[in-house]
């Protein structure tokens, strides 16, 4: 179970007793929440082998029909998520490659475990993507594979598109991710620069079975958009991939390669991502089995069983952080007023257009910009986490804030207001000592925000 390591500093920041109850009991539900949607747990809840029958919702495979029994996928849960499927299906896995996030302390025996890099893609991640590939063109129609994808499984799992170059689609991924794009509209943009996702996978894979086990980290949980969906149809053409490049004024600022294959697509010169009338998903399995819905019940059913009131306002939320947090602090204030007791959640993850020079992730931003929207209120304790245990290019997993933030930032010699359109929030909080350190949880399912009014 993933620990906060920093969680008693944390705790004794509220300078009074109600701020470090307040704190103590956010960090205990973030924990709750987390253990929740630990991938080996997803995994032991959702699959049962009885005999040589392998059941997951209404699906049954009969594995005895199977000659072989392959494992590929990628992101920063799979390495849990297959030394979990190890253990319930042992020696019929005939051979397997997964790309795991740098330091993944997971252990297989039958799979491979390929570190990588996130999230800008590397060269080992290519070079273990294009081991799954090579294991895909041998499946045949006697044969399972078994896909595991999770949140990260988009730059763990890269191969771009002949023409491109891993350098060129490491500098448009850095480009979109500090643009303020929805992380469905980079990957609609990253499908059609690679030779894998967009159901690439699935159709390399064709004639056999295939069934993937997702761990969504995608807000709405949308197939195509999780792991940019290696295994699942794609809604998106090149053309919309030109117009969110141009939305973010990215196109004339991409490499001519990338430019070249996007009008090749659009003249149809090049081949288009899988669309869902493919025949070949015929034989294909796309099942979730946790995402941020299971991370926020868990949480809300925590503070139920504290007595505490309890409000779970989405598993959906968008929107630029700054914006999210306005919006947020408004309904905080009108529970403060009431002076009731009680927990606001919600769950998924915005977006940063980083214009500064600073250092800081969307979490940490969306404390920051809270903090300062929720000046003068009395009574409330926040936090915004990230559930993989990183915000964005940091070490943290985010911050928490309470009534105090600002008196003590201003103690500090610290200028909030700056800090936050300087895009500087990690040496805000780091200053401060309210960072939330984890380090890799082994999950992904988005972000928690947690308010608690005692």
């Amino acid at each position: 179970m993933a620990t906060v390591k920093n969680r008693n500093q944390l705790i004794e920041n509220g300078k009074s007793e109600k701020a470090r109850l307040a704190r103590s009991l956010i960090l205990n539900c973030y924990r709750e929440a987390l253990n929740q949607v630990d991938p080996a747990k997803l995994i032991k809840s959702k699959l049962t082998l009885k005999k040589s029958i392998l059941n997951i919702n209404d699906l049954s495979f009969d594995l005895d029909k199977y000659r072989n029994i392959y494992v590929v996928g990628g992101g920063k849960a799979s390495g849990a998520m297959a030394s979990a499927l190890e253990q319930i299906l042992g020696e019929r896995i005939t051979k397997g490659v997964i790309n795991v996030p740098k330091g993944c302390k997971a252990k297989t025996k039958h799979i491979k475990l390929n570190e990588a890099n996130h999230p800008i893609p590397d060269q080992a991640g290519v070079e273990g993507t294009m081991q799954m590939l090579d294991i895909a063109k041998n499946a045949n129609s006697n044969d399972l594979l078994i896909c595991l994808l999770s949140g990260g499984g988009s730059s763990l799992m890269p191969l771009p598109r002949e023409g491109l170059t891993l350098k060129e689609k490491q500098e448009l991924t850095q480009t979109l991710l500090k643009s303020g794009a929805k992380i469905g509209e980079i990957n609609a943009v990253r499908k059609h620069l690679s030779a894998v996702k967009g159901g690439s996978l699935a159709k390399v894979a064709a004639p056999a079975t295939v069934l993937s086990l997702i761990i969504s980290d995608v807000v709405g949980d949308v197939l195509g958009d999780i792991a940019s969906g290696p295994t699942s149809p794609d809604k998106f053409t090149f053309q919309d991939a030109k117009v969110i490049l141009e939305k973010y004024n990215i196109w004339e600022k991409a490499s001519g390669s990338v430019r070249n294959i996007i009008l090749q697509g659009i003249e149809g010169l090049i081949p288009e991502t899988q669309k869902p009338n493919d025949t070949i998903f015929k034989k294909v399995h796309n099942v979730i089995i946790g995402s941020n819905q299971t991370a926020c019940r868990a949480a809300k059913r925590f503070f139920e069983s504290q007595k505490i009131k309890t409000s779970l306002l989405t598993c959906s939320l968008e929107g630029e952080a700054r914006q999210v947090a306005a919006e947020l602090a408004n309904k905080i204030r009108a529970a403060a007023a009431s002076k009731e007791a009680i927990a606001i959640l919600a769950g998924g993850e915005t977006t940063v257009n980083v214009t500064g020079k600073g250092v800081g992730g969307r979490n940490q931003e969306l404390a920051l910009a809270t903090a300062i929207q929720l000046k003068g209120v009395k009574g409330f304790v926040f936090a915004s986490l990230s559930t993989d245990g990183v915000d964005g290019p940091t070490d943290a997993a985010g911050a928490i804030i309470d009534e105090d933030t600002l008196k003590r930032a201003e103690l500090a010699g610290l200028n909030p207001e700056c800090c936050l359109l300087e895009n500087d929030s990690y040496r805000f909080f780091s200053r401060l000592e309210d960072l939330v350190f984890t380090g890799l949880t082994g999950t992904n399912v988005n972000d928690i925000v947690i308010a608690l009014l005692l």
